[in-house]
């Protein structure tokens, strides 16, 4: 049994929902579970924590066994960090106190330090602030410090971000990203958000009504066409990566460098030249010229090959994947721009992005 895999094979039945699932996940880095409103995300969670338990099968976490037909491990003996959409913080103690309730429950074998959470999750200004002093963004960030605190092998992560805003969820992403550099704990992320799944995931595991739909690297899941139907058509896209080459401070313009080509995207000063970056293009922001063009406001522009095109049409539309030196592009085109343009596999193109379109894509890798 392999010592760095979490292996699942489990036979659930819930009132009228089935799961049913066998997958073998690594630990390390962030494994992405997602999928719609009841696909079967936080049965998943809740089974590998404990909390449910499962008809037959088997959970295995490295070489310990939590589960099969001659043992079931409670949850209070798993070494998991479980954190839920809601904070769940004890509203009678300020955050200190919440941060040394969580100290106390870690095994003595644990190497993460109050200080190490408080530092990396930028909870110093909050330590004597009362939980109901607290914004929703900030009760996450305490609740994460805790669960970090209580000494983890594994993190499950419920669609943490679920009840917070666009700005709060902007806010907390940046700490989330750095959780699997600064800590080295695994971590299960639920969520129905592919900006928050290509942001944070090392890896996907697509659901949809108890059954596994797919299970690959992140920027595989974003490109294949088949997955729309769980994925969304209008949210669409890649993920790329390169390293930040630039920043101009004048004109508050980041530049990127993809591997050989050049790309300007909103200002990123928070991230440092040289660090390696990734970023989601959605295909509606892609568009495509057959000859380079000149006198445009978009500012970057991508030499590719057309690597896939397929038509659909009912909807009158077509998707591309453009390889553009080794990483892909995805487009949404109408067909008749297709025929106008004649559009062909192995045809030579521009891709065109807007900057803006980029706005609050970058995120550190």
């Amino acid at each position: 049994m392999s010592a760095d895999l979490l292996r699942l094979d489990i036979r659930l039945t819930l009132d009228d929902f089935d799961l049913a699932l066998a997958a073998e996940l690594p630990l390390c880095g962030v494994t992405a579970v997602f999928g719609a409103s009841g696909s079967g995300k936080s049965s998943l969670l809740r089974t590998i924590a404990g909390f449910e338990r499962p008809d037959a099968g088997s959970i295995c976490c490295g070489k310990d066994v939590w589960f099969d037909s001659t043992c079931f491990v409670p949850p209070h003996r798993r070494p998991v960090g479980f954190m839920f959409q809601e904070a769940r913080l004890f509203t009678h103690l300020d955050v200190t106190g919440n941060l040394a309730y969580a100290e106390k429950r870690a095994p003595r074998t644990s190497a993460i330090r109050r200080t190490q959470v408080v530092e990396a999750l930028g909870l110093g200004n909050l330590l004597k602030r009362r939980i109901a002093a607290l914004s929703g963004g900030e009760r996450q960030r305490v609740a994460l410090g805790r669960t970090l605190l209580t000494g983890p092998r594994l993190l499950l992560l419920d669609e943490p971000l679920a009840a917070l805003d666009r700005g709060r969820k902007e806010n907390i992403l940046p700490y989330l990203e750095r959780l699997p550099g600064e800590f080295d704990i695994p971590a299960l992320y639920v969520s129905h958000d592919i900006d928050e799944v290509a942001h944070l995931a090392d890896r996907v595991m697509v659901l949809d009504q108890g059954r596994l739909q797919a299970f690959a690297s992140t920027a595989e899941i974003l490109e294949r066409f088949d997955l729309a139907p769980y994925t969304g058509r209008f949210e669409a896209g890649v993920l790329v990566e390169g390293e930040i080459s630039g920043h101009d401070d004048r004109l508050k313009v980041t530049h990127i460098d993809l591997h050989g080509a050049r790309l300007a995207v909103p200002y990123t000063p928070h991230i440092d030249v040289g660090e390696s970056v990734r970023m989601r293009i959605r295909a509606r922001d892609v568009a495509v010229a057959t000859e380079e063009p000149k006198g445009l406001s978009i500012r970057n522009l991508l030499p590719g090959i057309i690597e896939r095109l397929e038509a659909d049409p009912e909807t009158g539309s077509a998707e591309l994947l453009i390889d553009i030196g080794g990483q892909r592009l995805r487009a949404r085109l109408t067909l008749a721009s297709v025929e106008e343009l004649t559009l062909t596999e192995g045809r030579s193109v521009y891709a065109l992005i807007k900057s803006v379109g980029l706005e609050g894509s970058v995120g550190m890798h």
